[in-house]
């Protein structure tokens, strides 16, 4: 989870058309044929910056606001009605703050490891975090469900496909907390605005918006990247008279239908959606089967490559062998690590472990000796995203726009993306890509949003526009954090962040993180969220054997592993500073200090497992 003067087409009769961008057009460059020279590359180069400088606006990521006042669409559930109830005033093992896949995990986790009382607070009326807000026509996954799907071989069954529909994933979100009793003490539709460390009682001291104070002896906070929508700061945003929506609370009772299409409400209506990333790439098709015409604003293109989606074989799914799953996964992570598989081939190869970076460090893996690592990286993009644009043009029928629909930037500036169904959207006549020049939509009238000077009247604008993202998890979760002594965790992290592994702080004990803090992503996120839960279950295993009811860690061991963190960081600046504006690269202004450990996920999991082996004093202040 993911804006020249030309009159409006006539939607009834217009052909697919894009708006010309009224910047001046960079030089042109020709796919190459066989390898990228020098010469090529320096033109690509040159080609890449033009399209990022047309991009790049003074105002950042300031440059969006928040779903918030006016836009009720965010406030309010459209799945779950509230429920009223009394207030809770309980004391609990654990409290886990957000019910998507990372606190489902670490709540099954903490269940494994002997916790009886396990409370998971959130907003949404049910488990499944981005799974369960996420709706829109078209939602499904890119990464292989038989890999993405967390306890996938625990709880049993087969995803009826590769890349199943949402619907499926939420079904299997909610299957893990019945299979681990998590419904039992959940409180849903419910928000927790402050926690606060007792010293006296070594337990957090929570409140919710429901006037529920919960005292826990751990709490995990695992709020999600994709938890609070954001919308461009359009002028006239508020003025349009027309239907709004954010696609994470798409709305049926406007177009009909369901996730799986059929939006039958919308025949006589135009419709505008904003946005081109990874969720548009899923909705627009739906969209445009439904509604009488539809308009796609466009900033900059996604890649869309190949999907290839399929349905399982249920005879090669039986005879999968026990422990399946963590070695398809970990030969996954291999792959698209750069790396060769560790379990003969257990690994999933699809467009995933077909990215520019994997076929670059094969490449380098054939010519070491002759070429950099950096120069074999870059001469495998090249060749892939020229991959991507010929197959936008094998694909659209109008030369026009088939040129607004190319890419034209490193392919991972922005995260890739899957479709076999969203560029041949636009070889039909009631669609129209209203390409943007990379300058976004100038303005929204009561009528609709303005492109190129021109008003494009529409019934409805549908807001693909996703999610805040960046903020560390408390800032995420809304949430109030007190530590030892009173001391916030914004500010003892002002200058920087300051963990053990990513999942626990000085000066705030047994508060632990779920997420990306200094540790290691990858694009299977699901995967990354699980090995953190083993993590922190296990320790919590360890501290209730040894009856230590503290898990805190050193100075000395949090120091160590913070200056890991700078000495090992990858620096990617130079890459992202290169790149199109997105929020990889925090619309062109990438920070400067990588809070991410550089040595990759697998290294990771690996050092992970190896400080568990050990005695645990970093954490448990030795107590035998």
């Amino acid at each position: 989870m993911n804006t020249t003067d030309l009159s409006a087409p006539d939607p009834g009769t217009a052909g697919p058309a894009a708006v010309e961008p009224t910047a001046v057009e960079p030089t042109a460059v020709e796919p190459t044929s066989g390898e990228p020279t020098a010469a090529d590359l320096g033109r690509l180069r040159e080609r890449y910056r033009a399209e990022r400088d047309r991009r790049i606006r003074p105002d950042g990521t300031a440059q969006y606001r928040r779903t918030t006042g006016e836009f009720g669409f965010y406030a309010d559930d459209p799945w779950s009605p509230p429920v009223a109830r009394e207030p809770v005033r309980d004391t609990v093992d654990a409290l886990v703050v957000g019910g998507g896949f990372g606190g489902l995990v670490a709540a099954a986790r903490l269940r494994d490891a002997g916790l009886e009382r396990i409370r998971v607070v959130d907003t949404a009326g049910d488990f499944g975090g981005t799974w369960y807000w996420n709706r829109y026509p078209g939602i499904a996954c890119d990464i292989e469900s038989s890999i993405y799907l967390p306890l996938l071989e625990e709880t049993g069954g087969m995803p009826t496909r590769r890349y199943p529909p949402g619907e499926e994933i939420r079904a299997h979100a909610r299957a893990i907390g019945e299979r681990h009793d998590l419904h039992r003490d959940a409180l849903f539709g419910t928000e927790v605005t402050g926690l606060d460390w007792d010293g006296d009682t070594d337990r957090w001291q929570a409140r919710t918006d429901h006037g529920d104070e919960i005292a826990a002896r751990y709490v995990v906070l695992s709020s999600g990247p994709f938890n609070r929508p954001k919308l461009p700061g359009i002028p006239g945003i508020e003025t349009f008279a027309g239907h709004t929506f954010h696609t994470s609370r798409w709305d049926y009772d406007y177009t009909g239908g369901d996730a799986t299409g059929g939006l039958d409400r919308i025949g006589d209506r135009t419709i505008a959606v904003i946005g081109t990333g990874a969720t548009a790439i899923q909705c627009v098709p739906h969209l445009a089967e439904g509604a009488k015409h539809l308009y796609v604003v466009q900033r900059t293109p996604s890649t869309v490559d190949v999907r290839d989606d399929a349905a399982y074989d249920a005879d090669w799914w039986a005879s999968l062998e026990p422990g399946w799953q963590r070695r398809r996964r970990e030969d996954f992570l291999n792959l698209v690590n750069m790396l060769p598989p560790e379990h003969g081939g257990q690994g999933v190869a699809d467009r995933w472990t077909d990215i520019a970076p994997v076929r670059g460090a094969v490449r380098y893996a054939r010519t070491r000796g002759t070429e950099t690592l950096s120069e074999a990286l870059e001469i495998a993009d090249a060749e892939k995203m020229d991959e991507i644009r010929a197959r936008v043009d094998a694909v659209v029928d109008d030369p026009a726009t088939a040129a607004a629909l190319k890419p034209w930037y490193r392919q991972m500036c922005k995260r890739p993306t899957f479709s076999d169904r969203y560029l041949q959207t636009f070889n039909r006549p009631d669609v129209t890509l209203l390409d943007t020049g990379g300058q976004g939509v100038e303005r929204i009238t009561p009528r609709g949003p303005v492109v190129g000077g021109t008003e494009y009247p529409v019934d409805a604008i549908v807001f693909a526009t996703g999610f805040e993202l960046g903020a560390d998890p408390a800032t995420r979760a809304g949430v109030d954090i007190r530590g030892r002594d009173g001391r916030t965790l914004a500010s003892a992290w002002a200058d920087g962040l300051s963990t053990l592994h990513g999942w626990v702080s000085r000066g705030f004990p047994n508060l632990f993180h779920v997420g990306a803090l200094q540790n290691a992503a990858s694009v299977n996120f699901a995967h990354v969220l699980e090995e953190q839960a083993t993590h922190i279950a296990a320790v919590v295993a360890a501290a209730r054997r040894r009856g230590r009811p503290v898990v805190e860690p050193t100075a000395e061991a949090e120091r160590d592993w913070v200056r890991t963190i700078r000495e090992r960081a990858v620096d990617g600046h130079a890459f992202l500073a290169e790149c199109t504006p997105g929020y990889y690269n925090f619309e062109g202004r990438p920070r400067r200090r990588n809070e991410q450990f550089g040595g990759g996920p697998v290294e990771f999991h690996r050092i992970l497992r190896e400080w568990r082996d050990g005695s645990l004093d970093d954490v448990l202040g030795g107590a035998g």
